[in-house]
């Protein structure tokens, strides 16, 4: 059976284009290795699939919480699509059986590595969003993380928001704190769109946007925990290390 094939049996969904799922499971070191393959690798469809997973746990979120704010909807929504998250989801569907992989890769342990887990996660989301559908794929989604959406649920005030969880975090790495910087605000300042990074001990470990500061740094604090729990300790926020920080992996899990 292709891994197309078995995928679509495992996750129980209809899938028509078999060739389109399959390209979601190949992952660039396979590519090397066999560029004859006419589709590609699934870098594309996880630049999709992310934001179809961020779509759908938006929604479920935002329905299940009327009371919460922006901040708390984020760190909600962050404790599900980080790296770690989907790399459980993937590990819930044994995701990492089906990928096709170089095979330096895959003797380096890739099929469980969770950076590449949630990155191959996501282009399946991609795919099978360009395949059958969003209302399909969304519950798909929602029924696979349903444990979590339920562990999101928790009363607000056990839930920190992922700016005090990164002050908090680096407080005990580096006894710093972390900073905030505006990369940009356009548009005008009724829709004003902001960009801002954060640092620890100088090095950039976050970006994020939002339509005010607050958001934005929120998003920011969220990717920094999400790459910071990469890290083995201090020494890898010395100068220098700002590129490994920016991507722990090699790769580009979001």
């Amino acid at each position: 059976m292709r891994p197309a094939a078995a995928v679509a049996a495992r996750i129980g969904l209809a899938v028509r284009d078999y060739d389109l799922v399959e390209q979601a499971l190949v992952h660039s070191s396979w590519l090397h290795e066999h560029p004859e393959a006419a589709r590609g690798h699934n870098e594309r469809l996880e630049f999709l699939g992310d934001a179809v997973v961020n779509l759908a746990i938006s929604e479920a979120l935002f329905a299940r919480h009327p009371a919460d704010d922006e901040g708390l909807l984020s760190a909600r929504r962050a404790a599900i699509v980080s790296t770690a998250g989907l790399a459980q989801l993937a590990a819930r569907i044994d995701l990492g059986e089906f990928l096709r992989l170089g095979e330096g890769e895959s003797q380096r342990g890739g099929r469980l590595r969770p950076s590449l887990l949630a990155s191959s996660f996501e282009a399946l989301a991609g795919a099978l969003y360009l395949d059958i559908g969003y209302p399909a794929t969304r519950d798909w989604l929602l029924e696979l993380a349903a444990e979590d959406l339920a562990a999101a649920g928790i009363a607000p005030g056990a839930l920190k928001s992922p700016k005090s969880s990164l002050q908090e975090l680096t407080q005990r790495r580096t006894g710093g704190r972390p900073e905030y910087r505006i990369v940009s605000a356009e548009g005008p300042d009724h829709e004003k769109r902001f960009r801002i990074e954060v640092a620890v001990e100088g090095v950039v470990v976050g970006t994020g946007e939002g339509m005010s500061r607050r958001v934005a740094e929120t998003a920011a604090a969220a990717q920094a925990l999400d790459r910071l729990a990469t890290m083995s300790g201090p020494s890898e926020l010395a100068p220098g290390a700002e590129t490994a920080a920016a991507d722990p992996s090699g790769g580009s899990a979001s």
